[in-house]
């Protein structure tokens, strides 16, 4: 196990590239499968998971060159070896749970173990279980292994949850599917429209992705192509938030816009906002007033729900009730997706945050508070970040050990963080 140290104090200032979307990175993996030919991936982030994706596709026999420097991932799979993937590499991500679509389009059978990754709470694979079946695989819910298998047809679907990996999964397994698709209740997010982009630049027949509606209409078979994998907004929100809670400047390149515009209107609230050059992918953050929460209308205090999108990302959520730790005012956090995700406020209440947790899905923060350093184990990827960003701000040094929870999505969090003026080492 390895840590972080932290020492606070220091200004987090600076010019950082944004790394490519994790979230986008593992499904279009998974998507690789679909294809004999070579599948180009741009743009591929330097981490944990992206890691764990690559070995999995290996298992199943795909060939993978990976240039690590040039972000950059070319992966070949003429013949599937296998359609079961290693209980122990499961374990280590949910997301290999997105080999399931592309095998069954592809060879007609799956067999998974049930998928690991962080413990945030019960994240139910009910949604992915119905849009199988809908197609017309036959699946099988075991303890320990989880199957499918079958010819797919299209169908019309309707998600009983706008789940990201399920309408991931079932839309992987529907483009080579006899017939039309529909998927109803589908999720939006940014990375559902980097697959779609990716599958249709394969040969797929996809419309609609971005809204709750999608519409496929089944192909013979794909081909290989190349794609770049779309910036991730949560680390560059992760970044904008350490930048505002020590009083730096950032700049941040390979930005694509549109996500920005729907995480700066809960960031306005805390008394961050930013500016962006389209043209140029470069997003820059210059503090302009201290940060004060704005209050809803007769002085209420305010609250942040997440959501699906485009309502606030829940990935961000931990981020955020730092920034607050370090606001003047209060702000209610209701976290409805995860039931486990806000236990981590403990950790920096032990730092000095005033912090009362109502529930496990609501905590209040009222800020601005002096935190202190102290030695913490990091629970899940976006705890982990956020107790980082708490020891950049705190006094004295903290020690977040369980630093390879960070890794899975953050790229090099301490050479990267160190570049911009903290003092991080790893342990």
């Amino acid at each position: 196990m390895s840590c972080l140290v932290v020492h606070g104090g220091k200004p987090i200032s600076g010019r950082h590239r944004v790394s490519g979307n994790k979230n986008a990175a593992l499904p279009m993996i998974a998507a690789a499968l679909l294809s004999p030919e070579p599948v180009v991936l741009e743009n591929l982030p330097d981490i944990a998971d992206v890691a764990s994706m690559l070995e999995a596709a290996k298992g199943f026999g795909a060939e993978v060159e990976l240039d690590r420097e040039a972000g950059k991932a070319v992966i070949s799979a003429p013949k599937i070896r296998s359609a079961r993937i290693d209980s122990a590499l499961a374990a280590k991500i949910r997301t290999s749970f997105l080999f399931a679509g592309p095998l069954l389009a592809r060879v007609g059978r799956a067999s998974l173990p049930p998928p690991g990754g962080d413990q945030i709470g019960h994240r139910r694979l009910d949604t992915h279980f119905a849009g199988f079946r809908a197609l017309g695989a036959k699946a099988v819910a075991g303890r320990k292994t989880l199957r499918f298998s079958g010819e797919l047809k299209g169908a019309k679907i309707l998600l009983d949850e706008a789940s990201v990996t399920a309408t991931e999964n079932i839309l992987m397994a529907s483009v080579v599917a006899k017939g039309s698709t529909v998927i109803y209740n589908a999720a939006c997010e940014p990375h559902i429209r980097d697959l779609a982009r990716m599958l249709n630049s394969m040969g797929a027949k996809i419309s609609g992705a971005g809204t709750n509606r999608i519409e496929i209409e089944g192909v013979e078979s794909l081909h290989g192509c190349e794609t770049r994998i779309g910036c991730d907004y949560i680390e560059a929100g992760s970044y904008i938030a350490a930048a505002a809670i020590t009083g730096g400047e950032l700049e941040l390149s390979g930005i694509d816009p549109e996500p920005f515009e729907i995480l700066e209107s809960a960031f306005s609230r805390f008394g961050v906002s930013w500016t962006i050059d389209a043209k140029e992918g470069i997003l820059r953050y210059v503090p302009k007033r201290r940060l004060k929460m704005k209050y809803d209308l007769g002085d209420a205090i305010p609250s942040l729900a997440d959501g699906t999108w485009p309502a606030f990302p829940s990935d961000l959520m931990s981020i955020l009730i730092v920034l607050a730790t370090q606001t003047r005012g209060t702000c209610l956090f209701f976290e409805k997706m995860f039931e486990s995700r806000l236990y981590f406020v403990d950790n920096l209440r032990q730092m000095g945050a005033k912090i009362v947790q109502c529930d496990p899905h609501r905590v209040v923060v009222t800020g601005p508070s002096q935190l202190y350093g102290g030695r913490f184990t990091s629970p899940d990827i976006r705890a982990g970040i956020a107790i980082v960003l708490a020891a950049l701000v705190a006094k004295g040094e903290t020690t977040i050990c369980g630093a390879e929870t960070i890794d899975r999505g953050y790229v090099a969090i301490e050479r990267e963080m160190a570049a911009l003026g903290a003092n991080i080492r790893r342990s």
